[in-house]
Parts: C-alpha cells; structure tokens; sequence
C-alpha cells in the first residue's frame, strides 16, 4: 500500500479505463467501488480504522 511510507495519493491506473471501455459511466463507477471496498477489507484485515492508521508497521518486506 503506498499510503503506508508515506505517500500523499495513490493512482488506479488503467482499470478504470477497462470500466470505461466495458460499461462506460457505471463501469468506472464500479470500478472506482470495488478499490475502495478492497480497500476498506484491506484496512479491517490490518486493523487499520483509518487512513491516518495506515503506517509503515502495517508493510512487511517481501521475500
């Protein structure tokens, strides 16, 4: 999560243009809904309540 060493946004990326091309409006909608909602899983499954909770502690290093 980059949230976490600090950074002040983090970018979507190409799904939203995947939502746009298969569903237009309500595809980026959705789409923009479902990041949130993994998100917040993502947040409840760490222990996170909020953005400002989300630290460095909560990354591990890979490998």
């Amino acid at each position: 999560m980059a949230l976490a060493p600090g950074a002040d946004a983090a970018l979507l990326g190409r799904p939203h243009l995947y939502g746009l091309a298969l569903a237009g409006q309500r595809g980026v909608e959705d789409v923009i809904r479902n990041v949130v909602a993994e998100l917040d899983l993502t947040m409840a499954l760490s222990g996170a309540r909020d953005i400002a909770a989300v630290t460095r502690d909560l990354v591990s290093a890979a490998g």
